[in-house]
């Protein structure tokens, strides 16, 4: 297998992941957040995997043009889930 193909297959298999794993669980903390909730120590260990995963991935994400709108889109519900996260700690119960 070329470099090439190898890559595109890692990359498939990141957006499954994306999709499959990531983006639910990213929904399901949207509306724990969104009901007023906060994180606990399992979704703060998931976004941080996820935010490393990331940077870890920005090259092969930079060659792949087609997944920019789904990485960004991606990106903007974790920024919107960070800032709410932070909003509802920072809010007197």
């Amino acid at each position: 297998m070329d470099n090439e193909s190898e890559e595109d297959g890692v990359f498939l298999a990141i957006v499954e992941e994306m999709a499959s794993l990531h983006l639910p669980r990213a929904l399901d903390l949207k509306a724990k957040l969104d009901q007023g909730g906060a994180l606990d120590d399992m979704d703060i260990d998931f976004l941080e995997r996820v935010f490393e995963d990331a940077e870890a991935l920005k090259p092969l994400m930079e060659r792949h043009s087609e997944y920019e709108e789904l990485v960004g889109q991606m990106l903007s519900l974790y920024h919107d889930i960070t800032t709410k996260a932070l909003e509802n700690e920072q809010t007197p119960n």
